[in-house]
């Protein structure tokens, strides 16, 4: 089957790979039909290299028909057409029972100290191959997997494998208050989806954050108050900003759907990248111990948000020496949420907004449809954030 594989920093190509078979009674396998890429994607693209392995298929938003099941899957059977969540879950162990199958002890990579097994991420996610290929093998396929209906297309469910949860437990960790006030940093997918899943829920006011004209616009068209950062000079101005929106408090949440990618933090983009050229025995073990985070934004989130406010950090980091202010989140009794979205947790409830009325926005959601051909391009053009690129959706 044609793949995407990574092969170095800055360096994806579809390739071909062999097709996927069934190893567990409890295993399936989907022929994908439409698979994203994700924000998270770029850090294997671009940061968390020292993690990777040439050869590594990628991918973790997936979405197919069922061709194929193990004799422990009782409620699938091929021609079901389903959402593959990112995660890899049992859905029987104390974590799963207790809304966390992101921290499943069945699939934990205990090895690398580190929670349930990724689709198409780093060695320290289990290096499971993903969904950006003709075809998947999905472990744990009698919990995993979301079925959806026959004729909508894809577009109105596939962002059930991580988009939508992780825009939705973002909002519920916030813990925005009905009629309250939440400030979204970052206007990639993510956060362009926690601004519509926060309105719908009830938010009064969102505010949103982004430096990239297109998407601001598509914020500021569902209704969202957007900030240009490249019309402030600093940090400091935007906060000040904001606040003075709501009457010099701070908004009641701030969402940081930015992540290690924040433009700001030159020493620690240097400490990144230096270690993505270190030989591998050594890139690892560096970046295990000693890796920072470029934080402006989560720096940002922390001066903006209102005394006894909320931070849901869902943007991406992987630092392991970072500095934090802890003085100003004890003097402001900040709280603060995070982690990998619990998708199952979720998926129940989002699916009831996912209806012809469209109430989020999915069906026009992407802004690029590619072949799974087109993949290197698709990354390059994504990172580099060209041509109004937000969404991007391939087709095997």
């Amino acid at each position: 089957m044609k793949a995407v594989t990574w092969q170095g920093k800055r360096d994806v190509r579809v390739e071909e790979v062999p097709d996927p078979r069934i190893q567990e009674p409890t295993d399936a396998i989907i022929r994908v039909t439409s698979t994203g890429l994700c924000g998270s994607d770029l850090h294997l693209y671009e940061v968390l290299t020292p993690f990777m392995t040439p050869g590594d298929i990628l991918g973790h938003e997936p979405m197919g028909v069922v061709e194929e099941v193990g004799a422990q899957v009782p409620g699938l059977k091929p021609g079901d057409r389903v959402v593959v969540p990112f995660q890899i879950a049992c859905g029987h162990c104390y974590m799963c029972d207790n809304g966390l199958p992101t921290q499943c002890e069945t699939t934990q990579v205990t090895g690398e100290g580190m929670g349930a097994a990724l689709f198409g991420y780093t060695r320290l996610y289990g290096a499971v191959p993903g969904g950006q290929a003709e075809y998947l093998r999905v472990p744990q396929a009698h919990y995993g997997p979301i079925k959806v209906p026959e004729g909508p297309p894809d577009d109105r469910f596939v962002y059930l494998s991580d988009v939508l949860p992780t825009a939705w437990q973002a909002v519920m960790y916030a813990e925005v208050p009905r009629g309250g006030s939440v400030a979204v940093l970052g206007l990639g997918p993510i956060g362009d989806m926690a601004c519509r899943v926060a309105r719908a829920k009830g938010a009064g006011r969102v505010f949103g954050v982004d430096l990239v004209p297109e998407r601001l616009r598509r914020a500021r068209e569902r209704g969202v108050e957007t900030f240009d950062l490249r019309a402030f000079d600093n940090e400091k101005e935007l906060v000040a900003a904001i606040q003075e929106e709501t009457g010099g408090r701070g908004p009641d949440a701030v969402i940081d759907a930015v992540g290690t990618e924040a433009h700001g933090g030159a020493i620690a983009k240097l400490v990144q990248q230096g270690a993505a050229l270190l030989p591998r025995k050594l890139s690892g073990p560096m970046a295990e111990r000693f890796s920072v985070d470029r934080l402006a934004a989560l720096y940002t989130a922390i001066d903006l948000v209102r005394r006894g406010g909320t931070i849901s950090l869902v943007g991406v980091y992987g630092g392991m020496a970072d500095p934090m202010p802890l003085l100003t989140m004890f003097d402001k009794q900040i709280q603060m949420r995070m982690g990998q979205a619990n998708v199952r947790r979720w998926s129940d409830d989002i699916l009831t907004y996912l209806t012809d009325e469209d109430p989020l926005g999915v069906q026009d959601f992407a802004t690029h449809r590619v072949p799974l051909a087109d993949a290197p391009h698709a990354y390059e053009m994504f990172q580099k954030k060209q041509d109004g690129a937000v969404k991007v959706l391939m087709q095997p």
